[in-house]
């Protein structure tokens, strides 16, 4: 009866140990994964329709999109009501799936390589890569930030492309467009709702 306990409390350790290493994902394997993915569903002999409908999937999957969005609306996010965040953040969700998605559709397979990465604390790593040069685009070095509070579901904070955040630009012009406004955020709601119906 000992031996089968024993027996039945290694396999129990074992089968966790597994568990864990298959959950746990490196930064860096992460977005080589994700870029791949990418290129798989940009290769496909499909509709640019049914590729937006991929790539919007994929962004769900990987992308900490609402974090991403409270982060652009910068000092707003602690002015506004409880009822104007949840519109926010539905409408920069549809308003970020429709942009990054018509965007990344029109590349032909880009091939983007992994090249190093560095932990910057718990919570985010700087993963650097290469979009591979063309005859018809040089190489480009981006990084991604990439949130880690979870190990085993890491999310994309932000990419950088030679130097610029893209999280940022986004956020300077969010602001603009409430500043300019009156301070007004239905401003800023009206801009993406005309961008979401376009």
């Amino acid at each position: 009866m000992l031996v089968k306990n024993s027996n039945f409390l290694f396999l129990l350790i074992f089968c966790l140990f597994i568990t864990n290493l298959s959950h746990a994902i490196e930064p860096d394997v992460f977005v080589q994964s994700t870029v791949n993915r990418a290129s798989q569903t940009l290769s496909k002999n499909i509709s640019k329709e049914e590729k937006i409908l991929e790539l919007q999937d994929l962004a769900k999957d990987t992308v900490d999109i609402k974090g991403i969005g409270f982060y652009t609306l910068g000092k707003y996010r602690k002015e506004i009501t409880s009822d104007q965040k949840k519109k926010y953040s539905v409408l920069f969700e549809n308003y970020f799936l429709k942009s990054f998605s018509s965007r990344l559709a029109e590349y032909s397979n880009p091939k983007i390589n992994v090249t190093s990465k560095e932990k910057k604390n718990d919570k985010y790593t700087i993963v650097s890569s290469i979009l591979v040069s063309t005859k018809d685009r040089p190489e480009v070095k981006i990084d991604w930030r990439i949130y880690t509070k979870n190990p085993d579901k890491p999310l994309i904070r932000d990419l950088i492309i030679e130097g610029l955040s893209l999280a940022r630009t986004q956020k300077e012009e969010f602001s603009s467009i409430i500043k300019s406004n009156d301070n007004d955020i239905n401003a800023l709601f009206q801009n993406l709702e005309k961008f979401i119906n376009e």
